[in-house]
This record gives structure tokens, sequence and C-alpha cells, in this order.
């Protein structure tokens, strides 16, 4: 037996001209409400995890591999339209996204979301309850091992736990500006090479994807 805990949101990933690779989690429906996280992968190698509370702590740690874990405050919020100069379009497939601020521990980022990608439309055409589904990531997995480097829909996640990523829409990141303990992480770049938290990177071009993660815990006992 298994149970399945399911996560509602949108990851954000980027890396950065200092070396920094950044994923941010926000999560609008949870197990434990809404919440965000971050994963950072230094240039040294090291992987951070940033986690809002011990209970977030103790499953994204057992999940994904992480060389040091703090728990901190983790906000990501949207700012006004026009905070970062970005345009807005009316119509829900034109519309562009409000830009972010994302405040964790040592990291602050502002990021500027674009246009929905040529991926993103795609999807857009599945069926959100489709594309989010457990059954789905078998189709996607394949395509995305052979078209998007280092991105996997689903795998083993340890401990027998299996995780799916059901992307149901993809916007280009336009422009990040960051910084880890007030000094500047250089100007956004691809996440290149890929981040090595789990089975799977985000994409290698910055991108915030909607999706519904499902991590498949087995019963114990």
């Amino acid at each position: 037996m298994s149970r399945a805990l399911i996560f509602h949101g949108r990851i954000a990933g980027w890396g950065t001209s200092s070396g920094t690779r950044v994923v941010v989690g926000r999560w609008d429906r949870s197990p434990f409400g809404a919440f965000s996280d971050v994963m950072v992968e230094r240039p040294d190698g090291e992987r951070l995890l940033l986690a809002p509370s011990e209970a977030v702590a103790s499953l994204v740690g057992s999940t994904y591999s992480f060389d040091r874990v703090e728990i901190v405050p983790v906000e990501v919020r949207d700012l006004p339209a026009d905070d970062l100069g970005a345009a807005s379009v009316g119509g829900r497939d034109r519309r562009t996204p409000a830009p972010w601020h994302v405040a964790a521990g040592p990291l602050e980022a502002r990021l500027a979301v674009g246009q929905r990608t040529g991926l993103g439309h795609a999807l857009r055409a599945v069926p959100d309850r489709v594309a989010g589904s457990r059954r789905f990531t078998a189709v996607t997995d394949p395509v995305a091992r052979a078209l998007l480097h280092g991105v996997r829909t689903r795998g083993s996640a340890g401990s027998g736990r299996v995780e799916h990523y059901g992307a149901t829409d993809v916007h280009a990141l336009e422009t990040v500006t960051s910084s880890w303990d007030g000094v500047s992480l250089g100007s956004m770049t691809s996440v290149d090479p890929p981040v090595r938290f789990g089975f799977g990177s985000t994409p290698r071009r910055p991108a915030v994807t909607d999706v519904v993660t499902t991590i498949v815990v087995p019963d114990v006992g």
C-alpha cells in the first residue's frame, strides 16, 4: 500500500553568471497548505534547501539530496505588473504573469516572467486533469529526456518513493535580479549544468512551470 502527496503550484528555475543555480517552488495547495521553498546549488557544488518549517524540511530533505538544510522564512509574492517594467495584455492565453519577489534567508530575487513558451502552448492543449496525472508522466518522461536536457517527469525520489511531475504550462523568465547575503549573483543564465537535487533538473532555459507534483510514499509497517 502507498499514499500520494499532491502539490499544486509553480516551479521557477534559473542559473546565474556567478555559478549559483536556483529552483523556487511556490505551492498554492499541498498537504502543508500554501508555502514556498527554495533549492540552491552553489558554484562549489553545495546543495542547499531553504525550507519554511520543520515539516517541509523533513519531507523535502528526505525526498531530494542536500548537503545542508536551513529553516528560514520563505516568502514568494507577486509584485505590481509595472514593478519590473512587465507588460500585461488582456486575455487568458496572452496575459504576462506578474513579476515575483523571492525572499528566503540569504537569497533575495526579483523575477520578470515573460510570455508562454512553445512548450507551454502545447501543454495548454492538454486538459489539466490529464497533464497533471501520474499516468500521463509515462508519456511525457521519454519526450522530456529526448528534448529537454536534464529534465525528467517521473523517477525515484529516495526512501522507496516515486515522484511525478505533471506540467500544465510554461512561461519564460525574461530577467532575474538576485543576491546572496546582499551580494549580487550576477546576470541570469541557463541552468547549466543541470541541478543535482534529485532524479531530474528544471529546464535548461530559465522558466516558470505550472506543475502538479505527486510524491507516492510507501506505507511503513
